[in-house]
């Protein structure tokens, strides 16, 4: 089986912030800091933008199949928005993998749909619900309740808001690194600074993270016994130490 984990980090839309709000000459600054004030004056508190108005800058990827497991950051550094989407989609279409993530059906897959529509990126795989494959009738990427996109906080929160956890403390609490470098709310400053690669090391170790606590899951409903969970837990510590990377040994040293 495939494994496909990812996550998404994301910076404020600031052209459709000013196609909507009439915000034609401001800087992206300003246009970011009227779409947080507006959110702000929707929600009464929260600054998080709708979902249609996140542009993605980063998407990470933790990919298992055969004997082969690689952690990777689409494209490169000055890919745009469409390379990286595509190169998601692009994946889906080649592997057909199970995806995971964390509250990725809450976030950051509409989000994928959103800027698909908006760059016109076909995935016939992945919006299948049966029509070309009848195996996905019962299992396909878009039902919450299907297997083919696991997504972990769903899930082991038994689909009760009120339940869910952040992955940040699940993985604290398992004795994972949890959140290394910034926090998502760091990423928009992080970008205007130019910091795209630390952004992209960041997503890297979050979705680290997530392979981690979908391995544990894995355990708990018996498709891992206890012999090979360590073999797979294993396999991500050499992998992380074979690459040298400067995150990715912060992330071991921070591994209990």
């Amino acid at each position: 089986m495939n494994i496909l984990v990812f996550d998404i980090e994301t910076i404020p839309d600031v052209v459709s912030g000013r196609r909507l709000y009439e915000l034609d000459g401001l800087s992206d600054a300003d246009t970011a800091k009227v779409m947080f004030h507006k959110r702000r004056e929707e929600t009464g508190e929260s600054e998080f933008l709708r979902h249609h108005l996140h542009r993605i800058v980063a998407i990470s990827v933790v990919l298992r199949r055969d004997d082969q497991l690689r952690v990777w950051s689409l494209g490169d550094a000055k890919a745009d928005e469409t390379e990286l989407i595509k190169r998601f989609f692009e994946g889906i279409e080649r592997y057909t993998p199970t995806l995971v993530s964390w509250n990725g059906g809450g976030f950051d897959l509409p989000v994928l749909h959103y800027r698909s529509l908006l760059h016109g990126i076909a995935a016939p795989r992945y919006w299948d619900t049966g029509d070309n494959d009848r195996d996905f009738k019962w299992n396909n990427y878009l039902s919450r309740f299907h297997a083919r996109h696991t997504d972990l906080m769903d899930v082991l929160s038994g689909y009760q808001p009120r339940a869910s956890a952040p992955l940040d403390q699940i993985a604290q609490i398992l004795g994972l690194p949890g959140k290394l470098g910034m926090h998502g709310s760091e990423v928009w400053d992080q970008y205007q600074a130019g910091k795209i690669e630390a952004i992209r090391d960041y997503c890297e170790t979050d979705v680290l993270n997530t392979y981690l606590v979908y391995l544990r899951f894995e355990l708990i409903r018996g498709n891992l016994d206890q012999k090979q969970w360590e073999q797979e837990t294993q396999r991500v510590r050499d992998v992380l130490k074979s690459e040298n990377k400067p995150h990715f040994q912060a992330f071991l040293q921070a591994w209990k």
